[in-house]
């Protein structure tokens, strides 16, 4: 883009001696080896620029020359040597040492929060699409840019980038909160294709607990219950997010891109309400599969029940016969053994026609028409 205009001149020699004031400290910029990856799309209605920027003072040109600024810093490690390289980084853009602490701690819950300068927002995004795994997404919305903290090197983003590359829609026509809006945006729509894939999960496991499914439909069940949770967990706090930017004034934020978080805040709020039905559906599919469990057992124990009733009256006669007393009757008996076997036999088959005219046998609810 042409630079040659006075007035661009002016802002390039304001945001340098912004710049130089910001690092006049103590502690200079790191050097390359300390220094985080990261990858810079400088774009406007008449074109885009990507390319990897290795020191701070490299983006002041582009700041000054470009309507719209999107940096993104790869994870430069962790501990004391990542917190130095952020901090070192953070300089340019007057990041407050609150918010630098939230970049460092990668657990912070979904947040908006007003910085003067900038407005600071916190969110968590897939790492892929198809496992409940999130990461922290740390942002940062200027003037003209959008300064982007990962926590791993993979994100959601592409669909964004692609749009920027090819001059898709109209994020190219837009300021920098509209960029904001498109990467939640995105974020957002990433979990509807997990949500899908746990549906069609969701569906397998209820043919398989119907069908009389084993150990692994509770395990199953529970891997599904735990990415739910987790998706629960990341969105809620988005939703609170969003409608903070659409319900708030914000100075960053115009009431154009404000309409386009409304759009984004009800596709949150429909993933709420999957998860919320998901969850419903699991809970019943698991007390569907301890009940069709505990009625399996129920059948093994009215088997072994009727089983231990019909030998009890033989192994009455058989104890009371084979006490072998000198003086009881019957123990002279020619028949006495074959009498005692058939008294046996008829007082079981009595018994278990007893059972059967009670319907205590039927081990399955008969057929109706």
């Amino acid at each position: 883009m042409p630079t040659d205009a006075p007035r661009q001149r002016r802002k390039t020699e304001r945001i340098t001696a912004e710049f130089n004031l910001r690092a006049d400290t103590d502690k200079p910029f790191a050097g390359v080896a300390r220094f985080p990856t990261v990858t810079l799309m400088a774009y406007g209605p008449d074109g885009f620029e990507e390319r990897e920027v290795r020191e701070p003072a490299d983006l002041i040109g582009f700041l000054a020359n470009w309507p719209v600024c999107w940096i993104t810093i790869d994870p430069p490690g962790e501990g004391q040597e990542a917190q130095a390289a952020i901090e070192n980084f953070a300089k340019l853009f007057n990041l407050h040492e609150l918010e630098i602490e939230d970049i460092v701690n990668v657990h912070q819950r979904a947040k908006v929060e007003e910085y003067g300068e900038h407005l600071f927002v916190v969110t968590r995004m897939l790492i892929e699409t198809a496992v409940a795994e999130t990461e922290q997404l740390s942002m940062f919305l200027g003037r003209n840019y959008v300064l982007t903290f990962r926590e791993v090197a993979t994100d959601c983003l592409e669909p964004v980038r692609e749009k920027i590359r090819k001059g898709r829609g109209r994020i190219r026509q837009e300021h920098a909160d509209y960029l904001m809006y498109a990467i939640i945006d995105a974020v957002v729509d990433s979990y509807f294709p997990l949500l899908s894939s746990l549906a069609d999960q969701l569906d397998e496991m209820e043919d398989h607990i119907l069908e009389g499914g084993g150990d692994e439909s509770a395990a199953t069940m529970y891997e599904i219950r735990r990415d739910l949770l987790s998706i629960r967990r990341a969105i809620w706090p988005t939703q609170e997010l969003l409608s903070t930017l659409t319900r708030d004034t914000q100075p960053f934020v115009t009431e154009t891109t404000r309409v386009y978080l409304r759009d984004c805040y009800d596709h949150a709020v429909r993933i709420i309400d999957l998860v919320e039905m998901y969850r419903e559906v699991s809970t019943a599919l698991m007390e569907v599969h301890y009940q069709r469990a505990s009625n399996r057992l129920n059948e093994v124990m009215k088997v072994l029940t009727i089983i231990t009733t019909l030998f009890i009256p033989p192994t009455l006669i058989a104890g009371i016969y084979g006490m072998n007393f000198e003086h009881m009757p019957e123990l002279q008996m020619t028949w006495g053994y074959p009498l005692a076997l058939m008294t046996m036999a008829i007082v079981s088959f009595v018994l278990l026609a007893f059972l059967h005219m009670k319907g205590w046998l039927r081990t399955k609810p008969r057929a109706r028409r």
